[in-house]
């Protein structure tokens, strides 16, 4: 590695509902690799923004057809947990097989470096600042460590997140909690820095987030299913957007 790129103040914000509202930290301690679903719709435009040709590093041509194949099954798992959301309320029907069935999805390979490579974390930096998932449902498949993930509840504010190795983790998004009427909150979390009882630890987490259809019309659920009144349909795209050019630094 001849170079540590550091990303922007990304997805660290206070609350779904006023996306502008950033938590500014220093940047992340993390290096990235991302790709998307290439779905194309044959609309340029659309095309540009949702479903752009991934890019694969030449240096490493067995990468493509592996995370392929992983996403492949992500998606699978996605569909069969807004399954099991809609099922858990009650639901004659699960929306999502129409509302998710081009859907448009990002994984990251994130690597987070140890101190040796990355320097000694500023006050209030992280590997991943503090921040909600703009999507429905979000899989992780980690590496636990002292600077690992942590979540936070009203109840008991940050603590370490569960790690089972025969497991994955789910988090709840911005857009599954709207689609709910707020009934399921979606998680906030954060990735700690590299600690000092640990500062070699060197760790890599798979992440694929969930999305909709970039066209579907996401129409909260009302009570007594749902938790809020006046929510109001919203298309996917628009949703994911808005939270988007929140986190954009022009």
């Amino acid at each position: 590695m001849t170079s540590f790129p550091r990303a922007h103040p990304s997805q660290q914000k206070n609350s779904p509902d006023t996306p502008g509202r950033i938590t500014e930290t220093p940047p992340d301690l993390k290096e990235s690799f991302s790709l998307g679903a290439e779905t194309a719709t044959g609309d340029a435009e659309v095309d540009r923004i949702w479903f752009a040709p991934n890019v694969w590093p030449r240096e490493v041509p067995e990468l493509a057809p592996l995370v392929e194949e992983y996403t492949a099954q992500m998606r699978r798992v996605a569909d069969d947990l807004l399954a099991l959301c809609a099922h858990a309320l009650g639901l004659p029907v699960n929306p999502f097989a129409a509302l998710a069935s081009t859907p448009t999805w990002t994984m990251n390979i994130n690597h987070y470096p140890p101190v040796s490579v990355v320097g000694e974390p500023e006050p209030g930096q992280f590997r991943i600042g503090p921040h909600t998932d703009f999507g429905t449902v979000t899989i992780l498949d980690r590496e636990p460590g002292a600077g690992g993930l942590q979540v936070y509840s009203e109840q008991a504010g940050w603590e370490n997140a569960p790690y089972d190795p025969a497991a994955l983790t789910v988090n709840i998004g911005d857009l599954l909690e709207y689609w709910s009427g707020r009934r399921w909150p979606s998680g906030r979390h954060r990735v700690l820095p590299p600690q000092p009882d640990a500062p070699e630890e060197d760790l890599v987490s798979l992440i694929y987030f969930y999305e909709a259809n970039h066209d579907a019309l996401v129409t909260p659920l009302s009570p007594p299913i749902g938790r809020a009144e006046g929510l109001e349909p919203v298309l996917s795209a628009d949703f994911i957007k808005q939270r988007l050019d929140a986190i954009t630094v022009s």
